[in-house]
């Protein structure tokens, strides 16, 4: 599952990370990636914390932005311990702070390296961030997943053209606004193309983010001997 959660704030303005938390593990995916996890002016809330305790235990975080009481920014959490997990800078200057996550799943199948992020609005920003993305996933031959909220408004933009020839597969559901999506801003990328196998949506977000999650199944291995819920 890849969700931008909008800090846990709905689009009537109710903050509740327990309902965000409670959508998640009715899907119960074994990896998900959240953006928008907001711990600033949250007095008494550890939104980190709280989101990887419940969905699985292991998380990668990523803050890109800081205040004396909290953090805000976006994790990959999964069921199982995540190997060789690296932050990696993809701001561009004058921009918000942006930054990639890359992990390793051990599976029954073998490797599986999942990269997460968050792109900005920019055009500009948003292709030199795919062109960083685009490197990172062709550093490896194993099976790779990518989950975020890549901010594309276009079909065909600058995400998709820098994934070309290098994850062939991808989400197409429109996410984005929650009531009625226009956009698929959330996507999950997969390497090879078999691997993906469904995907879907769940409108219920919309008492609790303003992005709808991007749920899917994945096989790895022969024949798709090991099948995952991921997001």
């Amino acid at each position: 599952m890849t969700w931008n959660i909008h800090g846990a704030v709905s689009p009537a303005g109710r903050h509740d990370l327990d309902r965000v938390i409670a959508l998640i593990r009715r899907h119960e995916p074994d990896v998900v990636a959240v953006q928008e996890v907001e711990g600033r002016n949250r007095p008494g809330h550890a939104p980190f914390t709280a989101l990887r305790e419940a969905l699985g235990g292991h998380a990668v975080e990523a803050p890109t932005m800081r205040a004396t009481d909290g953090c805000y920014g976006h994790a990959l959490i999964s069921r199982w311990p995540l190997e060789e997990g690296t932050l990696h800078d993809i701001s561009v200057p004058g921009r918000e702070p942006r930054t990639a996550i890359t992990a390793r799943l051990d599976t029954p199948a073998g490797a599986l390296r999942l990269l997460a992020a968050h792109l900005g609005l920019g055009f500009g920003e948003r292709r030199a961030q795919a062109a960083r993305l685009a490197a990172l996933a062709r550093a490896t031959t194993d099976p790779l997943l990518a989950l975020g909220d890549f901010n594309d408004w276009e079909p065909h933009g600058p995400v998709d053209r820098a994934f070309l020839g290098t994850l062939p597969s991808r989400t197409r559901l429109r996410s984005f606004p929650v009531a009625r999506p226009l956009f698929a801003l959330d996507r999950i990328y997969a390497r090879p193309r078999a691997a993906l196998l469904r995907s879907w949506t769940d409108p219920a977000a919309r008492d609790a983010s303003d992005h709808r999650p991007v749920i899917a199944e994945v096989a790895l291995g022969v024949e798709g001997t090991t099948r995952m819920a991921v997001g």
